[in-house]
This record gives C-alpha cells, sequence and structure tokens, in this order.
C-alpha cells in the first residue's frame, strides 16, 4: 500500500463509523465537513435498504451532519442499479421496505407477484410469513433470487432482530436456490459507489468499522481500506481474518487532516 497515490474519492459506511447508538461519532460531523469544503467525491454507504436517499439525509441532518442526497449510496440502491444492468425494464416480487421499491420503480421495475422475473429480498421490521412463502413458490417456478445484503442480524433497542441474511438462508433452505447478494462485501457494491462519483480504485479509501464486510469488500474492489475501532472490529478481531486493512485508525476524527 505504499505505493498507493493519495486519497482522492472516500466511501465510509455509516452505522459505527459516523453515527453509534443514534448518535455522532466525535469527529465525525467535522470529517463530513471537511469533505464538503474540499469538494473531494465522497459517498456515505449503508447495507440498510429500509430508507431511501432522502430518509438517510434527514436522519444525519438531525444528527448535525452536512451530507446531500447524491452523497448517500444503498444497498437498495445498488441492487436496483444491478438488475437494471442484468435486464432492463425487469419484473420483481419484492419483499421490503421504501428504500428498496423506490429504488426498484425509478430504473422503471414492474413490481408484481405473477410470474416475475426476479425475487428480491431486502430489510423489513416486519417480515410476514405469507409474503416468504410467495417468494419460495415464485423461485420454485422459476423466478431468479436477488437479495440486497447478507447480514444475518440487525440491530434494536431490545436486541437483535433477523435481518436480510437470516430469511434468504430460509428461502434458500426451502427451495435449494442461494441468492446472488449485491451489498457489502461483494465488491459489487463498491465498484457501483465509485462508478456513481465517477471515482477510481488506486486513488479511493474506503472507512469502515467491520472487517467482514467493508475491509472486505473495499479490499476486493481494490481500495485503501481504513478501519476505524468506532464500532464492531477491534484490533483483536483482526488476527482472525487472513486478510488486513490497509491502515488503523482511533475514528475518523484521525483522518480529518488528511482532507485538502
Amino acid at each position: 500500500m505504499r505505493d498507493r497515490k493519495g486519497v482522492e474519492s472516500w466511501l465510509t459506511d455509516m452505522d459505527g463509523v459516523l453515527v453509534h447508538e443514534g448518535q455522532p461519532i466525535p469527529g465525525a460531523t467535522e470529517f463530513i465537513g471537511r469533505l464538503r469544503q474540499s469538494g473531494r467525491p465522497f459517498l456515505v454507504l449503508t447495507n440498510n435498504s429500509i430508507y431511501t436517499q432522502r430518509d438517510l439525509q434527514a436522519r444525519l441532518t438531525r444528527l448535525g451532519f452536512d451530507v446531500p442526497e447524491r452523497s448517500i449510496w444503498t444497498s437498495a440502491m445498488a441492487t436496483a442499479q444491478f438488475l437494471d444492468s442484468q435486464r432492463p425494464g425487469g419484473t420483481a416480487y419484492v419483499i421490503g421496505e421504501a428504500g428498496l421499491t423506490t429504488a426498484m420503480h425509478e430504473i422503471g421495475y414492474v413490481l408484481t407477484d405473477h410470474e416475475p422475473d426476479y425475487v428480491v429480498l431486502g430489510e423489513t421490521r416486519t417480515y410476514s410469513f405469507e409474503a416468504i412463502t410467495k417468494a419460495i413458490r415464485l423461485i420454485d417456478n422459476g423466478a431468479r433470487f436477488i437479495a440486497t445484503n447478507p447480514d444475518a442480524t440487525g440491530p434494536s433497542n431490545e436486541g437483535a432482530l433477523p435481518a436480510c441474511g437470516s430469511v434468504a438462508a430460509l428461502i434458500s433452505k426451502a427451495t435449494g436456490t442461494e441468492p446472488y447478494f449485491v451489498g457489502k462485501p461483494n465488491p459489487m457494491m463498491m465498484r457501483s459507489a465509485l462508478n456513481t462519483i465517477e471515482a477510481h480504485s488506486e486513488t479511493a479509501a474506503m472507512i469502515g468499522d467491520r472487517m467482514d464486510t467493508d475491509v472486505l469488500c473495499g479490499l476486493e474492489a481494490g481500495l485503501e481500506t481504513i478501519l476505524v475501532l468506532t464500532g464492531i472490529s477491534t484490533r483483536a478481531d483482526m488476527d482472525r481474518y487472513p486478510y488486513r486493512p490497509s491502515r488503523v485508525v482511533e475514528s475518523v476524527a484521525s483522518l480529518i487532516d488528511e482532507v485538502k
């Protein structure tokens, strides 16, 4: 990594890097502010497919972040872009919330349960047994299986909730069909983000708090990878993996002076 060019474009995860338990991480608003002042291309990434760009912008604004809608990239958006590249103007049966259905409508997809080209599984707080059963039957009848992200659980105030990866496993067990996951750690998510801001991997960095998604995804997409210690992974966790981040910092506050 010593031979890499300087960082000209930045990708950053949201939860665990900018925000933790509903509060901004110290230095995070200043980091985003410096990015805005510099004019450097950047995107805030999230594997969560529940929310639209506007929803997430509003959430970040309430916490003091100056992030425009265009600077937010979700697994729902990456999934929609992928489907548009594979089968433009197709049809899909979608299990998910506004973040995913809005992204699908925006690429011109028709959402239907009548012989869809795809079953697309995303995040929702209210997974319906009826909807899951319908998805299983549609896949058995030939629909292709896509999922926004492989996260097995999501957080809540009461504890862990089953997330997209867990429900995908249920559907796979019932159908014998594995989904294609578009979100992290699939480097497809990272490449689609880079394309969105017309950035190049050799001059881009990915900031994340998870070795198994953020660092792996950035590594496989050819970016500089920066692990922050304000979220999931710790220094001790790094030894469990056969790969390492380019570097480790305490938080994004350590990166403010690098943005020029």
